[in-house]
C-alpha cells in the first residue's frame, strides 16, 4: 500500500513548511522583556490565515494577545490545540553557535530560541491541519480550535482569565497539549499531564545599603540569613521539612505504574544509553540524585514533588574582589507539585514554617502558581494518539502518566473539563530554555504527520 496522499503532499512541500517555521523563529517573542510580542501575534494569524483556519487576535486584561483559530469538521467532535508564541530570553548569547534568532540549519537540525518550545509545535500543526483543508477540498474530520498564547514562559497570568471568560468559544472534546518529544530509542514521547508549580521569591535584609565587610563581626549578613532559612526547607537527604508538605500527595495507581514499567521494559537499551550519559554524558552529571536508576529514576521523576533553588543573588558578583556585606540576599524558587497538592496551600505550609523556625522577618513573594494535572491513560484521545503514533513512526508511542515539567493545562481542565494529551516534534536533546536550542527536521515532518494522523483518528 502506497503512502497517504496527505503524508506525500508534507514530503514534496516540506521545504514550504521548514520555510514557515524559520520565519517564525526569526522573529524574537520574549515574553519576559516584552520585545517582538505583537509581531509573533500577528505571524501566527495570518499562518493561520494562510491555511484557511478562521483566525483572529483576542486581548487578554493587560496581558499579550491570544491567537485564536477555529474551522469547522464534518463530526460533532472537537479538537483543541494549545500552543505559545512566547520563549525564554536567549541568554547566555556567548553560548550560541549561531544568532539564537537566525533558524540556522545544521547536521539536518535547526537552532532557534523556540523553535522546539513552542514555535515548532504550533506552526506543525497548523500546517497539519492546512494540508488537510487544501487536500480534501475544505473539510475536516474533527472541528478544530487553536489557542496560541503568549505569556507560557512567564507563568501564563493572564490565561485563566481568558480561559473562563471565553469558555464557551474554546468548547472541546480533548486536547492537544503544547510539548511533546521523541525518546533516545526512537519512540515518539506521550505525557498525559503536568506537574504543579510554586514559585517564590524569598528575601532577607539587613543594614539599609551594603557595608564594608569589617562590619561582619557586629552587623547581620541576610545572605547568611537566607542560607540558614533555605537549610530547613530541605536537608542533604532531598526530604522537604515543611510539615505537612507531603499530605495531599496521591501515590501513583497502578495503572501508572504499569505504564511506566513497560516504557523501561521497552528502553532497556536506551536506558543503558541514558545511564551513560548521566556518567559523564552531555550534562556533565556523574549519576542522579540519590544514585537510583531505571525504574525508580523516573518514578521519582514524575511522581515526587520538589524543592528547587532557582537563583540567589546578594552582595557583590562581579570579576575579582570586593569586600562586602550585603544589605540584603533573595533566593528564586519553585516546587514541583504533583496531585493533589494545591500551590496555594503549600505556600501557606511555607509561610508557616519559615515563622516557626523563627524567619519571620523573610520575605514570601509568589510569583507563579499552577495546580497539577493528569488525564486518564484509558481516555479514547490517548488511545487515538497511541494509534497515529504507531501509523506514523512504526512505533508504539513510550505513554507516560505526567512529566516532571509544569505548564498551565489547570484551567483547561477548571473551566473546559478538558481531557489533554501531549505530543510534538521536540526530542530529547532539543535543549529546551538553553543555548543552541534545536529540533531535527526529520522530527518535525514525522510531526506535521503525526498531528494529521491524530485527527482522522480522534
Amino acid at each position: 500500500m502506497g503512502q497517504k496522499p496527505e503524508f506525500q503532499y508534507v514530503d514534496e512541500h516540506f521545504d514550504e513548511f521548514v520555510s514557515e517555521l524559520r520565519a517564525a523563529v526569526r522573529q524574537p517573542s520574549i515574553a519576559a522583556q516584552n520585545v517582538g510580542m505583537v509581531e509573533a501575534a500577528e505571524y501566527f494569524t495570518g499562518l493561520l490565515e494562510r491555511y484557511g483556519i478562521h483566525a483572529r487576535s483576542i486581548a487578554t486584561d493587560g496581558g499579550y494577545p491570544v491567537v485564536y483559530g477555529e474551522i469547522k469538521g464534518d463530526s460533532d467532535r472537537t479538537v483543541l490545540f494549545y500552543d505559545h508564541y512566547d520563549v525564554q530570553p536567549p541568554d547566555p548569547l556567548n553560548e550560541w553557535v549561531s544568532d539564537p534568532f537566525a533558524g540556522e540549519v545544521r547536521d539536518g537540525k535547526m537552532y532557534a530560541r523556540g523553535v522546539s518550545d513552542n514555535k515548532g509545535n504550533a506552526c506543525a500543526r497548523i500546517q497539519a491541519v492546512g494540508t488537510l483543508l487544501r487536500l480534501r477540498g475544505g473539510r475536516l474530520p474533527v472541528t478544530v480550535k487553536f489557542l496560541i498564547e503568549g505569556e507560557e514562559e512567564i507563568g501564563s497570568p493572564h490565561l485563566e482569565g481568558f480561559i473562563r471568560d471565553h469558555a464557551d468559544l474554546l468548547r472541546a472534546d480533548c486536547g492537544v497539549w503544547e510539548s511533546g518529544y521523541i525518546g533516545a530509542d526512537g519512540r515518539p514521547g506521550m505525557y498525559l499531564g503536568v506537574k504543579g508549580i510554586l514559585y517564590v521569591e524569598l528575601e532577607a535584609r539587613g543594614a539599609e545599603r551594603d557595608m564594608h565587610s569589617a562590619a561582619a563581626a557586629n552587623v547581620p549578613n541576610p545572605a547568611w540569613r537566607l542560607i540558614w532559612a533555605l537549610s530547613t526547607i530541605k536537608n542533604e537527604a532531598e526530604e522537604i521539612l515543611i510539615p505537612g508538605f507531603y499530605d495531599a500527595v496521591r501515590p501513583p495507581t497502578e495503572r501508572e505504574m504499569e505504564l511506566l514499567r513497560a516504557e523501561e521494559a521497552a528502553r532497556e537499551a536506551a536506558s543503558s544509553q541514558r545511564e551513560r550519559q548521566w556518567r559523564g554524558g552531555n550534562i556533565g552529571i556523574h549519576s542522579p540524585l540519590l544514585e537510583l536508576r531505571g525504574l525508580e529514576l523516573r518514578k521519582r521523576a514524575l511522581f515526587s514533588p520538589t524543592a528547587n533553588v532557582c537563583g540567589f543573588r546578594s552582595g557583590y558578583i562581579g570579576e575579582g574582589q570586593k569586600t562586602v556585606l550585603p544589605s540584603k540576599a533573595l533566593v528564586k524558587m519553585d516546587f514541583r507539585l504533583v496531585p493533589d497538592q494545591d500551590p496555594a496551600d503549600i505556600l501557606q505550609k511555607l509561610q508557616a514554617h519559615l515563622r516557626a523556625k523563627g524567619f519571620d522577618d523573610i520575605a514570601v513573594r509568589p510569583v507563579t502558581m499552577d495546580h497539577p494535572v493528569k488525564t486518564s491513560a484509558d481516555h479514547p484521545v490517548v488511545k487515538a494518539a497511541q494509534e497515529a503514533a504507531l501509523a506514523v513512526y512504526g512505533l508504539p508511542a513510550s505513554v507516560a502518566p505526567t512529566q516532571g515539567g509544569s505548564g498551565p493545562m489547570y484551567p483547561f481542565t477548571k473551566y473546559l473539563d478538558l481531557p489533554m494529551v501531549a505530543f510534538g516534534v521536540g526530542y530529547w536533546a532539543s535543549g529546551n530554555h538553553g543555548p543552541n536550542e534545536n529540533i531535527r527536521l526529520d522530527d518535525y515532518r514525522q510531526g506535521i504527520k503525526m498531528a494529521m494522523e491524530f485527527l482522522d483518528r480522534v
